[in-house]
């Protein structure tokens, strides 16, 4: 049976994380509205991810331009293909985050770039361009940030404050790949007095029942 719904966890926080434990909060509505569903989690911090390094570059310009591989750069890639499809085979996506120096956790750009491959979730021709290869799926991201980064805080993108490169990306590269998303719950500022703290959270909780009738 096909996986309805992949949790992709990007904090090695465990139940400490913010991030990850609200979005545990989304799989478990989710579930009780589905569960029949397969949902699977996935933890960049424990998988084999191949390097990303001159072989799989290599490898890959092979494919784009179906050029013949080494037999290192074919193992490099197949390695790749098939974390590549097990990402793909799912319906539906929440992602779980920190913010790492006003970006992601560098093992999820890890992951992703792994699982980001031609003629597997995106292609490009002469005549069309980049095209998606994943239309029709959705995604819930669900952020944790030390600081206050909502644009209500910081009202005009150009300010110096207001440097999020965490929400950008994430939203730029499922664009990419076809994955519309569906809701956002940024958990935030994270760095505060425990009574906040505590009400943010709540908040949070509160918003991913929402978040999973929209998934």
């Amino acid at each position: 049976m096909s996986t309805q719904l992949l949790h992709v966890i990007a904090s090695p926080g465990g139940e400490a994380s913010h991030s990850t434990s609200t979005a545990n909060e989304v799989v478990a509505a989710y579930r009780e509205r589905h569960p029949d569903h397969v949902v699977e989690t996935v933890n960049v911090w424990d998988l084999d991810l191949p390097a990303f390094d001159a072989t799989m570059i290599a490898a890959k310009f092979a494919v784009l331009r179906t050029q013949s591989a080494t037999e290192e750069q074919k193992a490099q890639w197949a390695r790749a293909v098939a974390i590549s499809q097990a990402f793909n085979a799912a319906e539906r996506y929440v992602f779980s985050l920190p913010m790492w120096n006003y970006g992601i956790p560098y093992r999820l750009k890890h992951y992703i770039d792994i699982v980001t491959l031609p003629g597997q979730n995106w292609s490009w021709s002469r005549a069309e361009g980049y095209q998606p290869l994943l239309p029709g799926k959705r995604a819930a991201l669900v952020y944790s940030s030390a600081g206050d980064f909502s644009q209500q805080q910081h009202p005009t993108a150009s300010s110096a404050a207001y440097e999020d490169f965490q929400k950008p990306f994430m939203r730029q590269w499922l664009r990419f790949i076809g994955v519309q998303v569906v809701d956002e719950i940024a958990v935030a500022p994270t760095l505060t007095d425990v009574q906040l703290l505590a009400q943010i959270r709540q908040a949070g909780v509160r918003k991913a029942r929402d978040v999973a009738l929209r998934l």
